[in-house]
């Protein structure tokens, strides 16, 4: 759901203690279980946790605008480390809980300012910020991501020395091997219950599959494929086709493409990264996996080169179209192209 369309669903609804499992779907961010499941995700939770209180000195006196504040986690953590306001805004109806669960703790209306609406209608009660502070991250970085939102906000309310809360995302992808869950996933519809369902077989292969893949799958050396500066980077630049070389670490098959991001908050004096790779410890956005029609045969040593393209759905830009064409270089020398709608 669009961030307008949201905001139109969610109007009229009923408190969140009262809301219905429709009240839900038109805004899905005010179910309990969503933010459950990010407060629980310690590498998340935990990075924002000391990139903001392990650098005192860059939020001491500071206005911070948190971007999506959700139950207000962030907006606490800036206080706490001696933000003169931190001004938190959200559309969901979780904002309610999120008010009550700031003043519990004991942070005053003159500390905290927490405001319901889209960041384009709501009024803020200053003119700029220093610090812009968010969890926009959506699987495989940009779906369903508010990137878009704090670039707008980046450039309506951030001071020209002003600081960001991540500061950069990259892009990663790799060749895996995956042919258990494969078949399990897809060529499942070739056969169900001796009857032909191959016609849905098409439909999965679009989609991809968001799970966590273990390091022993992958197949190639990773390749970064999207760097972003979210200080500098542009809305238009979020479409964006590249190049990729994947180099196979042994012989063996490829079943499918894997994409993951890292994050950095590279401006702290005590910088803070995390990755959501195969490579490191969980996090609630797992890895993306890609499924190609057919199984790629590799050597060690053995490239797969191609490109990746990626670019807001034009029907909802908060869904990604994806592409991925690919070609082995070696003894089984093969070429495809896939397309993908997340």
């Amino acid at each position: 759901m669009s961030p307008a369309a949201q905001e139109t669903a969610t109007q009229g609804l009923p408190p969140v203690g009262e809301m219905t499992s429709r009240d839900y779907y038109a805004d899905s961010y005010a179910h309990f279980g969503i933010h459950e499941e990010m407060l629980k995700d310690q590498v998340r939770t935990l990075s924002y946790r000391n990139a903001i209180m392990q650098n005192p000195h860059l939020f001491k006196g500071k206005t911070v605008l948190d971007v999506g504040c959700g139950t207000g986690i962030l907006s606490m953590f800036a206080s706490k480390a001696g933000a003169k306001l931190v001004i938190g805004i959200d559309m969901s109806n979780i904002l309610d809980q999120a008010e009550k669960i700031v003043r519990a703790n004991g942070f005053t209306q003159d500390q905290i300012v927490l405001l319901k609406g889209k960041l384009e209608d709501v009024e803020l009660p200053v003119k700029s910020v220093d610090i812009i502070i968010s969890e926009w991250m959506g699987y495989f970085l940009l779906y369903e991501s508010m990137l878009d939102t704090v670039l707008l906000a980046r450039d309506k309310y951030l001071t020209p020395d002003g600081l960001l809360f991540p500061d950069k995302a990259t892009i990663f992808l790799a060749a895996i091997e995956d042919q258990d869950y494969k078949e399990e996933k897809i060529n499942f519809w070739d056969d169900v219950y001796g009857f032909d369902y191959s016609c849905i077989k098409e439909i999965a292969l679009k989609e991809p599959l968001v799970d966590c893949v273990e390091l022993k799958s992958v197949v190639s050396h990773p390749c970064a494929i999207r760097h972003i500066d979210i200080k500098t980077v542009t809305k238009e630049e979020l479409a964006f086709k590249v190049p990729f070389q994947l180099k196979a670490t042994r012989n063996d098959y490829v079943h499918a493409f894997l994409g993951w991001f890292d994050i950095s908050f590279s401006c702290c004096h005590k910088p803070v990264n995390f990755s959501t790779g195969p490579q490191a410890k969980y996090t609630h956005w797992k890895q993306t996996v890609f499924y190609t029609p057919e199984t790629l045969t590799v050597s060690e040593n053995d490239v797969i080169k191609g490109q990746l393209s990626c670019a807001p759905n034009s029907r909802n830009n908060r869904d990604l179209d994806i592409e991925i064409e690919y070609e082995v270089e070696g003894a089984e020398a093969v070429k495809g192209k896939m397309v993908y709608k997340m």
